[in-house]
């Protein structure tokens, strides 16, 4: 089954009127909070689908609103909507009693607390950034779990949301959502060394991009990156510093090192970044010549070569700009010291 419907999310005082859908049997929305909206009519336009749901749903008529974006919605259930997208801030009009649900003015960060779709979570992060017209599908798999996210053609990032123990909790989660919401995820950190006549051995670090989304321009792990959903991690590490690095490299010469949880919070780009992830921890000993290396210009802007001692001391002290946890470094001096 195919339609075509609007969706509105109306603000005052920074709440949004969200209807928890509780009345109809067969609704695809059952139990779930959403805005407010309905189907098109014969020859409907979006807006016209949009004032007329509005003023059925809710009593009220719309006197600003936005045109935000496109959200393909596909159930995997045999439901695909098309659903046209809109925020509102004006209105005027007496409420009424809604005949699908319950309406309610939720404060905008409460929202993401309730029992609504996971892309939708998406779309939300969206008009929290202000973001242009967009075009947004999401694809699920019948039960409720996201199973893919394209932003205007192109694939999102999905991360399956961990336990406190590691253990998958079966939820999927966009890796923007992820970050704002700190949710627990899966990520490999890869640190390629070589024997030195100093403290034992030279760290390579990579520099960070400046576009990155988190710590751009700091110095960092010489390879890392998250673990997709439904993959797992050896199989990431080899993945990411093939893309970052331009490293062909074998699973039997990633020396794993241990487990590792970081987390903190911090503002980049004026938005907070919250990361809270469980990362195995490699190292790779083998040869490697940087001048040979393709350094992936979105992730990478440079790598250099550093003592591991010198390396360790200017990370305790702060005299390097650098995102490297210093005890998952420690992790890997003693992992160095003992085992290679």
């Amino acid at each position: 089954m195919t339609g075509l419907s609007t969706l509105c999310y109306i603000k005052k005082d920074g709440k949004y009127l969200m209807l928890h859908r509780t009345v109809k049997k067969n609704d695809v929305n059952k139990d779930k909070w959403i805005g407010v909206g309905g189907h098109f009519e014969k020859e409907e336009s979006p807006e016209e689908c949009l004032l007329r749901e509005v003023r059925e749903e809710t009593g009220y008529t719309l006197t600003s609103y936005r045109y935000r974006g496109i959200v393909t919605f596909v159930s995997g259930n045999g439901v695909t909507e098309y659903m046209s997208l809109f925020t509102a801030d004006g209105f005027e009009g007496e409420p009424i009693a809604c005949n699908e649900g319950e309406l309610e003015w939720v404060d905008i960060e409460e929202v993401w607390k309730l029992n609504i779709w996971e892309g939708d979570k998406i779309f939300f992060r969206l008009i929290d950034e202000n973001q242009e017209f967009f075009s947004l599908k999401l694809v699920y798999d019948g039960r409720d779990r996201l199973v893919s996210a394209a932003l205007n053609g192109k694939p999102m990032e999905l991360f399956d949301i961990l336990n406190p123990d590691g253990s998958k909790s079966g939820l999927v989660r966009e890796r923007g959502v992820t970050h704002r919401e700190g949710s627990l995820h899966a990520t490999v950190h890869m640190w390629v060394v070589r024997p030195n006549q100093k403290s034992g051995y030279d760290v390579l670090l990579q520099k960070r991009s400046a576009v990155k989304d988190s710590n751009p321009g700091s110095y960092d792990i010489s390879s890392a990156g998250h673990v997709a959903a439904g993959d797992e991690c050896l199989e990431s590490a080899v993945r990411e510093m093939e893309e970052e690095l331009g490293m062909c490299v074998r699973k039997e010469d990633l020396h794993y090192v241990g487990i590792h949880h970081g987390k903190f919070e911090a503002v980049f780009h004026g938005k907070v970044f919250r990361d809270n992830e469980l990362s195995s921890v490699y190292v790779y000993t083998e040869p490697v010549e940087i001048n040979s290396l393709r350094l992936q210009e979105s992730e990478v802007e440079e790598v250099i070569w550093m003592d591991y001692e010198e390396c360790r001391q200017k990370v305790h002290e702060g005299t390097i700009d650098h995102c490297i946890y210093e005890d998952e470094f420690r992790m890997v001096g003693e992992y160095l010291n003992t085992s290679i």
